[in-house]
C-alpha cells in the first residue's frame, strides 16, 4: 500500500472523466501522487467516480465498489470513497448497503473529499485537469444537466438543469490545454446543441465553436450529443467554413417511429427527423453521423422497429451505437408505462438492428479504399500505428493501421495517408 498515493476509478462517459481530471489536479497540488484507472491500484485511499445511468451502468459501478470495500476489508486499502451519478442518485441506499465505503458524494460536491482528507481546495488550480487521455486529445465539457425530459432518461434527475459554462472560461482552458500540448478537442455536453440558452435564451453554440477554431494550435474539434429538435442550423455554417472543426457530429436519434417518438417525448416527428438528416449532408458533403438507437422501449411493435429498420438502411449512418431500453427508478416511462417487451425480444432486436448497421459500416469503410486523409496517431500497439481520422472519436469508432515497420511516426502526430483496406470496423493505411 503506498502512502499518499490515490486511486482514482473512473466509470461511465467522457462527463465524469472532464470531473475526475478537475480532481485530480487538486490532489496533486495537495502533494498526493494520482494513479488513474490503474490496472493494479496499490494507493492507500482509492475514489471511484460511478455512473448511474442504465442497468449494466450501475451494475459495474456496485460491483467496482464491492471489490474496493473487499481490499479494505482485507487491510490493502484505508480510504474509500464513492462520487459521481450513482451516488448522487441512491447516496442513503448505498450507506446502508456499503458500510465500508468512508463516505459517499454525489455529482456536484465531490470537492469536499479535499477537506474530509484534512486539505482546502487551490484556488489557482481550479478548473484545472490532470489529462488521462494521450496527451494530444482532451474532452471539453461546456455545460452540466439537461432541460430535456425524454421519458426514459434518468440523467435531468441526476444531474438537474442545464448550466452553460461561461464562454470566455471554456476559451481560456482550451489555449491553456494547448499551451499543454492539446491538439485535438471532444467538446462535450448532455446536450451540446442548447448551449447558451440558459445564458440569454439564444443558441450559442456556432459562436462558441468558432472562437475555438480561431485558437492557434487547435488542429481539430468535434463534436458530441446534439438533440435533433430546434438544431441551430448556423452550427453547419462553422463546420463548412473552418477546417479545423471535424466533419463529424455525434447525434442521438432513439427511433424513428412517430409513435415511439411521441411516446419517448423527443418532442420531434419522423419528418423532421429525415429533414435535419438531408439537410446537415447537404449543408456538410462528407460530414461522418454517429447515432445512438433504442429497442424495447414500452409499447415498440415489431412494426415500429422494421420502421426503425427500414430509416436505419435510409440513414446509412457512419456510426450508430444501440441498446435496449432498461427501465430506470423515476422517470416518466417507469412510472406511466409497462415494461412490456420481453428481454429476449430487445435482445432479438437489437442483434438484428446491429447486424444490418455492420453491413452498412463494412460498406461505407470499404469506399474508403485509395482514398487519401489526415490521420492523428494515438498509440502503436504491436506491427501497427494506431490512428484516428477527423471521422472517428476515441474509443467508441473505427481506427486506422498504418504498418509500424515502413516508417517511424511520433504519438499524438498528423500524416496525410492513402487507405489500402478496410474492415468491417477499421482501416488500413500507409502514410504518404
Amino acid at each position: 500500500m503506498k502512502k499518499n498515493q490515490i486511486d482514482i476509478i473512473t466509470l461511465g462517459c467522457s462527463k465524469n472523466l472532464v470531473d475526475s481530471e478537475l480532481l485530480m489536479k487538486q490532489f496533486e497540488a495537495n502533494g498526493f501522487h494520482c494513479t488513474h484507472d490503474a490496472k493494479n491500484p496499490q494507493g492507500e485511499i482509492a475514489v471511484i467516480n460511478t455512473c448511474g445511468f442504465i442497468g449494466d451502468a450501475k451494475e459495474e459501478s456496485i460491483n467496482t465498489i464491492l471489490e474496493f470495500a473487499q481490499a479494505k476489508e482485507e487491510g490493502r486499502l484505508n480510504k474509500l470513497y464513492v462520487m459521481g451519478c450513482l451516488s448522487q442518485r441512491y447516496q442513503k441506499e448505498l450507506e446502508e448497503e456499503i458500510p465500508q465505503v468512508d463516505k459517499f458524494y454525489g455529482k456536484f460536491n465531490y470537492k469536499e473529499l479535499l477537506k474530509e482528507l484534512g486539505k482546502s481546495e487551490i484556488p489557482e488550480c481550479n478548473g484545472m485537469r490532470h489529462i488521462t487521455t494521450p496527451h494530444h486529445y482532451a474532452y471539453l465539457k461546456i455545460s452540466e444537466g439537461c432541460d430535456r425530459h425524454c421519458a426514459y432518461c434518468a440523467i435531468p434527475i441526476i444531474t438537474g438543469k442545464h448550466v452553460s459554462r461561461p464562454k470566455e472560461e471554456i476559451l481560456d482552458e482550451v489555449r491553456q490545454l494547448v499551451r499543454d500540448g492539446v491538439k485535438e478537442f471532444q467538446v462535450i455536453a448532455q446536450e451540446l446543441t442548447y448551449y447558451g440558452v440558459d445564458i440569454d435564451g439564444k443558441r450559442h453554440i456556432a459562436d462558441l465553436i468558432r472562437d475555438m477554431a480561431d485558437i492557434k494550435g487547435v488542429e481539430w474539434i468535434r463534436l458530441h450529443y446534439a438533440y435533433p429538435n430546434q438544431f441551430p442550423m448556423e452550427l453547419l455554417d462553422v463546420m463548412r467554413e473552418k477546417d479545423n472543426v471535424c466533419n463529424y457530429l455525434d447525434i442521438a436519434l432513439q427511433h424513428i417511429s412517430d409513435k415511439m417518438l411521441q411516446s419517448m417525448h423527443r418532442h420531434v416527428t419522423k419528418q423532421e427527423t429525415m429533414e435535419l438528416i438531408t439537410k446537415i449532408r447537404e449543408e456538410v458533403p462528407g460530414i461522418h453521423l454517429r447515432t445512438t438507437l433504442m429497442v424495447g422501449f414500452p409499447g415498440e411493435t415489431e412494426e415500429d422497429f422494421q420502421e426503425l429498420m427500414e430509416f436505419t438502411r435510409w440513414a446509412r449512418f457512419e456510426r450508430m451505437g444501440a441498446f435496449a431500453y432498461s427501465e430506470e427508478d423515476g422517470t416518466y416511462s417507469a412510472i406511466h408505462y409497462k415494461d412490456d417487451i420481453p428481454e429476449e425480444v430487445k435482445q432479438q432486436r437489437l442483434s438484428e438492428l446491429m447486424a444490418l448497421q455492420q453491413e452498412i459500416s463494412a460498406e461505407i469503410e470499404s469506399a474508403k479504399i485509395g482514398q487519401t486523409m489526415k490521420v492523428v496517431i494515438d498509440r502503436k500497439e504491436g506491427e501497427y500505428y494506431i490512428g484516428r481520422s477527423e471521422f472517428c472519436s476515441p474509443e467508441v469508432d473505427p481506427e486506422v493501421l498504418v504498418n509500424a515497420n515502413e516508417k517511424r511516426l511520433r504519438i499524438g502526430s498528423f500524416h496525410q495517408v492513402r487507405i489500402t483496406d478496410a474492415t468491417e470496423f477499421d482501416l488500413y493505411a500507409e502514410v504518404i
